[in-house]
């Protein structure tokens, strides 16, 4: 069977029964074609250095971790559907130390994901193959870079692979990754919640950027640190292939005991290159060293097949060698080498390609539910965000594709008691690892699910946001591309649920106040943010999202009970803002969010009671268009919020984009009151009563009607 048909089905597995019995001759003919893959992925690897935009290669780490990839993506481990890397049930692997790119990136123009023209000219703008990798890459499903994130989303498809059907999950991280803490929230996860599908490769080289030789400060024994968790433990010689594949084959086909696994490959930064110049974390490569190195590896190559051209002579005299003989050779085919006789020409020679993977089939992600089930809500009464989640989860989590995790903070969100009505293994609780919590979700999201996951404001890791973000993006790239590999529905849908926004952490310590994290997060892209003001529409951005492709969502939500202000009817658009309150006598605006929409409509009643009319527009997104046409009126604008002034400054970049508008010049009085302090400087908020909160900084509906009368006097 050709490599070409193999990987367009499901590369295969070499004979199990000759690896669980360990034939003695044909694992050693097998340890000598993964040399002669070594020294094929060696060779890719150094030319993508030759004609890379900055003539750059991080070779320190790359040539470390190519034996360890080799043995995995050659030693038959891995059931790949290279023809569609999204499908679910084949196993997935994750290259969290993401500066080894340059070695995965050979590997995986071999095996067909993609042209091998691909690999020249890298790291420039118009290249696909940049210093990281990303889903902007053919195969790759999240944007990685050694930052101790990649073996989370790992351990997210882990969880997904223990249910049906059943994969396995394989990660690659750096030991000068590992100083990262949130390495160590997925290391005590995994262990708990029994991932024995999970496998952790450490490509221990003893050393990291600043000194690549060894490490900042000494590290524990990690084979221990491992086992100490719970995991299954393996401490590994990686300058050989036989302690990997050994290791690597005690997982694959070792009987599962409900530990993960991890597998220490001690080697060094720069191994398997002759010359010392490419031991550095990252080198710029000058002609005469890469030409240097190209020959010395080619004349590695040429000897390694020699040496397996003799040990099939040696073969021959014994009984069963024109048996193994065979099922090296097919080996041989499976790892994109030419087979035929030793004699021929051009024998054991590299076979790139074909490309076997195409544009991946459209993802349906419209969630599938029963709307009369949905919670009918009173407007008589109140109800807290947690109520409406939980009970309109149990309606929506009955659509298998959605998934919930949260931090400790469940009985705030509402939604593992509403997902976990539906299906405990899809409400997930991660305990006091934020981290842990978005990188479980990127995980879910990247194979399709409507994942939620929950935690205060202040406490969701801006680190993984913006990576996370990146990856939203690339992967948009490759869907909107005409030559890319992703199709519509292959985006990631997450929304992370913010509890307790503006005052609504009250009493419970500083730290914990959320009057800052709208502005900060802003700065995301691709990130919608969302301040919901009522239960309703609460209700109705939960029926926006289930509609699917919706993206990154950063819903902020009041913790405690709040009054309906909108009718069953009502539909959230996101980028629309909402006029609660207007008459054509209007004499001043007032544009909140939140329960600030509240305190505003409660303003507005106390100016009604002295014959002002004002206006009151709930903003829970930015609405750019509705923005310009209230300052168009001329009239006073008052935004009130409990917070930074998310909306106010959104609003300032509004007009700036509409600076040339003729008709913006001279309009409008704009004021503020927000958490900023006197100076408009931002600043964090002590914790209080709400009471307590909204008196001290002026927005109480007695102090809101008395700034808009002065707006008005102004």
């Amino acid at each position: 069977m050709s490599p070409s048909t193999l990987a367009a089905t499901e590369s295969a597995v070499p004979n199990r029964e000759l690896y669980v019995h360990r034939d003695t001759m044909f694992r050693a003919g097998l340890l000598k074609l993964l040399a002669i893959k070594d020294s094929d992925i060696r060779l890719l690897t150094l030319g993508q250095s030759g004609d890379a935009v900055d003539k750059g290669l991080h070779a320190g780490g790359a040539f470390s971790a190519t034996l360890p990839l080799v043995s995995l993506f050659y030693g038959g481990f891995l059931r790949l559907d290279i023809a569609d890397p999204t499908r679910i049930g084949q196993d997935m692997f994750t290259l969290s130390k993401g500066h080894a790119v340059a070695a995965l990136a050979s590997i995986y123009a071999e095996l067909g994901y993609f042209e091998e023209k691909l690999l020249r000219h890298s790291r420039s703008h118009e290249s696909l193959l940049n210093g990281h990798p990303g889903p902007v890459l053919p195969g790759v499903q999240i944007a990685t870079g050694p930052m101790g994130q990649g073996i989370g989303v790992a351990q997210g498809f882990a969880i997904v692979g223990k249910g049906s059907p059943r994969f396995d999950s394989y990660c690659m991280v750096g030991d000068g990754e590992l100083q990262e803490g949130s390495c160590w929230e997925v290391v005590m996860y995994a262990a708990q919640h029994k991932l024995d599908n999970f496998c952790v490769l450490v490509d221990r080289n003893n050393g990291q950027l600043d000194i690549h030789d060894r490490m900042l400060y000494p590290m524990p024994p990690l084979e221990e640190v491992f086992r100490s968790y719970g995991w299954n433990t393996h401490n590994v010689d990686a300058t050989e292939f036989d302690g990997v594949v050994s290791a690597l084959n005690s997982f694959r086909f070792g009987t599962r005991n409900g530990r993960p696994t991890a597998i220490i490959c001690n080697s060094k930064k720069g191994f398997g290159a002759f010359s010392d110049f490419f031991n550095k974390h990252k080198v710029t490569v000058n002609d005469a060293i890469l030409a240097q190195e190209l020959a010395q590896q080619q004349q590695r190559r040429a000897a390694r097949v020699e040496e397996f051209i003799a040990f099939l002579d040696e073969l021959a005299g014994t009984s069963d060698g024109d048996t193994l003989r065979e099922l090296l050779l097919s080996e041989a085919e499976r790892m994109h080498l030419t087979v035929g006789k030793p004699s021929d020409k051009g024998f054991l020679d590299q076979v790139m390609g074909p490309v076997l993977t195409k544009r991946v089939p459209r993802r349906d992600k419209k969630i599938q539910y029963d709307p009369a089930a949905l919670p009918k809500l009173d407007k008589s009464k109140s109800y807290s965000a947690a109520e409406i989640v939980t009970s309109a989860m149990k309606v929506f989590a009955r659509d298998k594709r959605v998934t919930s995790i949260d931090s400790d903070l469940g009985t705030t969100s509402g939604l593992e008691a509403g997902v976990g009505s539906a299906d405990q293994a899809r409400a997930l609780n991660v305990g006091v690892a934020e981290a842990n919590m978005m990188l479980i979700a990127e995980a879910f999201a990247a194979l399709g699910s409507n994942t939620w996951c929950s935690t205060f404001c202040p406490f969701f890791n801006w680190q993984v946001m913006r990576r996370v973000a990146v990856g939203q993006q690339e992967r948009l790239e490759a869907i909107a591309s005409k030559d890319g590999w992703l199709s519509e529905g292959h985006g990631l849908d997450i929304t992370y649920l913010a509890t307790a926004a503006n005052f609504e952490t009250r009493t419970n310590g500083a730290t914990h106040m959320g009057n800052d994290d709208a502005t900060t997060f802003d700065g995301v892209a691709h990130l919608k943010i969302v301040d919901v003001s009522c239960p309703q529409q609460m209700l109705s951005i939960m029926k926006w999202s289930m509609e699917g492709n919706r993206g990154l969502s950063y819903v902020r939500v009041m913790r405690t009970g709040s009054a309906v202000l909108y009718d069953a009817d009502y539909q959230f658009e996101f980028g629309r803002g909402y006029i609660l309150r207007q008459s054509e006598n209007d004499q001043a605006i007032l544009v909140s969010s939140g329960r600030g929409v509240h305190e505003a409509l409660s303003a507005a009643k106390l100016c009604a009671e002295k014959g002002i009319n004002v206006s009151v527009v709930d903003m829970p997104s930015i609405d750019d268009e509705l923005l310009i046409k209230l300052y168009r009126t001329g009239l006073p604008i008052l935004f009130a919020e409990q917070n930074n002034g998310y909306i106010w400054q959104n609003f300032l970049k509004v007009l700036y984009r509409h600076r040339e508008d003729g008709d913006l010049k001279g309009l409008g009085q704009v004021s503020t009151i927000n958490t900023l302090d006197a100076r408009g400087e931002k600043q964090f908020i002590h914790s209080a009563t709400y009471e307590e909160l909204v008196e001290a900084f002026g927005l109480t509906p007695a102090a809101i009607a008395d700034a808009v009368q002065k707006a008005i006097k102004a």
